[in-house]
């Protein structure tokens, strides 16, 4: 098992790696809260020169991960938002989105976890926001946070590798790992049961017609 997440992990630590992160935070299943902060911040403090190229790489992966998820909620339609969002988050959602327009929106793009941002995503397609605007202004937002990131661990990469030898970072990272691994599980989980749900409705639908 420990050599299973020490290879995930190791290729996560590349370029690439970095870049399907991205995309995969922005996914509507994938759950590993601040997992893209976590992998720029190690990228950089390995080689703090390519600190701008990290963070451009970790904006492309978000950005292109945000564009599939604003698609699947524009191919949902507001009806269908409930396969993938929890209603207590959903009505808190649906209110900002529909008295705001794209840019004031993808600009909450900044701000890290808890902030439920692939709800965010996935509201902002369902109301047919304009895609370039939301994902143009996204992209502005997501440089700005993640080249703030990376030129700290930059400055202090060397004090974090440090400690990326320890026992303790090791645990961390084990940790992570399992919670990504449960949260994605659950997440998939409970799309498919919901897809399920709606498929049998609307045969009972059918049926009663």
């Amino acid at each position: 098992m420990r050599s299973l997440l020490n290879s995930l992990l190791s290729y996560f630590l590349t370029p690439g790696g970095l870049l399907l992160m991205g995309a995969l935070d922005a996914s509507v299943v994938f759950f590993l809260p601040l997992g893209i902060d976590f992998v720029l911040i190690i990228l950089t403090a390995r080689k703090p020169e390519l600190f701008w190229l990290y963070a451009l790489l970790a904006t492309a992966g978000s950005v292109a991960g945000a564009g599939v998820t604003f698609w699947i909620g524009r191919k949902l339609g507001e009806h269908g938002l409930a396969r993938f969002v929890k209603p207590s988050t959903l009505k808190r959602v649906e209110h900002r989105v529909s008295h705001r327009g794209a840019i004031s929106v993808a600009a909450l793009g900044v701000i890290p976890p808890p902030f439920p941002f692939t709800a965010f995503v996935l509201t902002s397609g369902a109301f047919r926001l304009s895609a370039w605007t939301f994902l143009s202004t996204l992209a502005g937002v997501r440089v700005l946070r993640f080249m703030v990131e990376s030129a700290l661990a930059a400055r202090y990469g060397a004090g974090l590798l440090a400690f990326m030898e320890s026992t303790t970072f090791t645990a961390i990272v084990i940790g992570l790992a399992a919670l990504a691994i449960i949260g994605t599980i659950v997440s998939a989980v409970a799309v498919v049961r919901s897809v399920k749900r709606e498929k049998r409705a609307a045969r009972m639908g059918s049926a009663a017609a």
